[in-house]
């Protein structure tokens, strides 16, 4: 299993990849340390050949996710947000993507 990340909106930082093995929770993080109070945190995935999905967006706190199954969460403070993959299965190898709007 392995996903690339990237900047989708200017001043918002991530890592360039992250891998883990199949089956091993994953974090991939994101930096947006500008983000006003009302803008949410949106996440997307896309896999080769398709667009983008969004996957879930949330202003502050944390939500579960279906699919993939895991957890977004966004910091109290709001600059930064981290998604967490609980069991990645290689059909969760993608580009994600973190962006504020």
């Amino acid at each position: 299993f392995s996903s690339a990340v990237a900047v989708v909106r200017a001043q918002v930082q991530q890592e360039p990849s992250v891998e883990t093995p199949e089956g091993t929770a994953v974090s991939i993080n994101c930096s947006h340390p500008n983000t006003q109070t009302n803008e949410f945190i949106h996440w997307y995935r896309q896999f080769p050949g398709r667009g983008p999905e969004r996957l879930e967006f949330i202003l502050k706190g944390s939500k579960v996710l279906r699919d993939p199954p895991g957890r977004l969460s966004v910091s109290e403070d709001r600059r930064s947000s981290s998604l967490w993959l609980q069991h990645p299965r290689r059909s969760d190898a993608a580009i994600y993507y973190c962006g504020r709007g």
